[in-house]
């Protein structure tokens, strides 16, 4: 591999997760992304509430898309090599963090009933 491009990175992720486990996560992501611009539009400003359980929900996120990654690529914490690898998991786990915030202010917001004011 002489370049890094974008089919690259698109066949590595296909190979890693498997064809149709990679696009539907990215149908997922997309899908999750227009739910939430389709919240902050409706909804015209953010509510602190609904942003403070979704960054609660941040850690889990992390943690939850370290392992996931873990188990699709058979491999553990103790095979981390060097500086590159634990900057990939970072990474990762900054990744499924903002994921998960972005899911779960999402989901309030489109689930849960606004109190009446």
């Amino acid at each position: 591999m002489e370049q890094l491009t974008f089919e690259t990175m698109i066949a590595v992720f296909e190979e890693i997760f498997g064809r149709g486990l990679f696009w539907a996560m990215v149908v997922a992501a997309a899908g999750v992304t227009l739910a939430y611009l389709y919240v902050l539009i409706r909804d015209r400003a953010m509510s602190m509430r609904k942003f403070l359980w979704a960054q609660l929900s941040m850690p889990f996120g992390a943690v939850l898309a370290v392992v996931f990654v873990q188990a699709m690529t058979h491999s553990s914490l103790r095979d981390i090599g060097g500086p590159v690898d634990v900057i990939v998991l970072l990474g990762i786990g900054a990744t499924g963090a903002v994921g998960a915030a972005i899911l779960v202010y999402t989901a309030q917001s489109l689930f849960r009933k606004a109190p009446e004011a």
